[in-house]
């Protein structure tokens, strides 16, 4: 499966829950399927967008709140994992797009072809963590986490395939921050 493919599956399902994206092909691509004032892209900060994620879980605790991250991002942050875990945020889903590279960069391979990261996040104590494989088991997946009490981990493994023709997220900083805050606020 595709990182487009995913995105495509994920959107529909999405309310009105603040989604932070991380930087790269991930803000960029899913900029392309569905922009939402509840969408803050990173742009930039590789690592950074699970800090702010469990940031905003905690600050709204009665909204579900998603990180939508990618493995390389995951890597650089792992310490994170064992922050948001400690604070458990019972509202936080973290969804990792994991290709095993570095796409927007080049392609360098990551580590997560060797680290299974929805068992670190496990390890480290999420209340769950599942990973899929194919474009029909992220809803069943997905449903299954937003029901639980968080913070859970669902990894999707795709290919490196982001499609580096999509065009950039159009907003501005400022844009992306002031709309975000505006969904948040209310």
């Amino acid at each position: 499966m595709k990182g487009i493919e995913a995105f495509h599956k994920l959107a529909p399902l999405l309310k009105n829950e603040p989604t932070v994206l991380a930087n790269g092909y991930i803000s960029r691509e899913f900029f392309n399927v569905t922009d939402r004032k509840e969408n803050f892209y990173m742009i930039g900060s590789m690592g950074l967008a699970s800090s702010i994620g469990l940031g905003v879980a905690l600050a709204q605790p009665e909204r579900k709140t998603l990180i939508l991250d990618g493995d390389g991002n995951v890597l650089m942050a792992m310490g994170t994992l064992a922050m948001i875990a400690t604070c458990a945020p019972k509202n936080l889903i973290h969804l990792v797009i994991d290709n095993e590279v570095y796409e927007s960069t080049g392609s360098q391979r990551t580590l997560s072809h060797e680290i299974r990261l929805e068992e670190v996040a496990k390890s480290v104590g999420y209340k769950q963590a599942m990973r899929v494989t194919r474009p029909e088991e992220i809803q069943p997946a997905y449903e299954k986490l937003y029901q639980a009490e968080g913070p859970v981990f669902l990894l999707i493994k795709v290919e490196p395939a982001f499609d580096s023709s999509q065009g950039r997220v159009t907003h501005t900083p400022e844009e992306i921050r002031d709309r975000f805050m505006e969904s948040i606020a209310g």
